[in-house]
């Protein structure tokens, strides 16, 4: 039908309807996919390779890290995908923290490891983890793990982030120093003295038990 007679199929003041949306995926997002249809954060000519154990760590009382995130390897820009290599000396302990945008996903290389865990329902466990081991942490749930052998614990820790883990941590000791003395008191229901000399603790990733 056409011409006058598709006029006269739609009325005198009704306008046709529009042309339907592509349902082509690549035709609906043409910067996306172009020409062959490849999506442009594959197209790149960053480095796909990155020497973890190589990389000089952050060293902490306790043990160390090294993390390949979106920093310091530039092919993780927008895949949301980082890796982090946490070794612990006997008695090292990764302080209980959560991350509020990602899980991850926890390898024990080697060592024996017991790990702890609060998800968001206020459910909570621990155990003990050796070589070949998986602990799985839920974004925001609190957890820690620590070396209960007596040689180095190393796990290898992979986050749906790419960016630094200090950029998505909060750890408990910063929590803790943050709040008034009261507060606390509060909570716990022991004089305001209790609290008032607590050390003030901005960063504590990897400590050493005390006990």
């Amino acid at each position: 039908m056409g011409g006058a007679a598709a006029d006269r199929a739609f009325g005198p003041h009704q306008a046709p309807p529009p042309p339907a949306a592509p349902t082509d995926v690549a035709a609906a997002d043409p910067a996306r996919f172009g020409d062959p249809r490849i999506p442009s954060e594959l197209n790149t000519q960053t480095s796909h390779l990155f020497r973890l154990a190589a990389m000089e760590p952050k060293r902490f009382e306790g043990g160390e890290l090294r993390q390949a995130d979106e920093e310091s390897f530039p092919i993780l820009v927008g895949e949301q995908a980082s890796i982090t290599l946490v070794v612990l000396e006997k008695d090292g302990l990764r302080e209980p923290h959560w991350h509020p945008c990602a899980w991850e996903v926890n390898f024990v290389v080697s060592g024996r490891a017991k790990f702890g865990v609060l998800d968001l329902q206020g459910h909570s466990e621990d155990f003990e983890a050796g070589p070949g081991d998986v602990f799985f942490g839920p974004q925001g749930s609190m957890h820690y793990f620590e070396n209960i052998g007596d040689e180095q614990l190393k796990v290898l820790i992979v986050f749906n982030t790419s960016a630094e883990e200090g950029k998505d941590d909060i750890g408990v000791a910063a929590s803790i120093s943050a709040l008034p003395p009261y507060v606390l008191a509060s909570i716990f229901g022991v004089p305001t003295e209790h609290f008032a000399q607590l050390k003030k603790i901005q960063s504590a990733p990897i400590t050493k038990k005390k006990v």
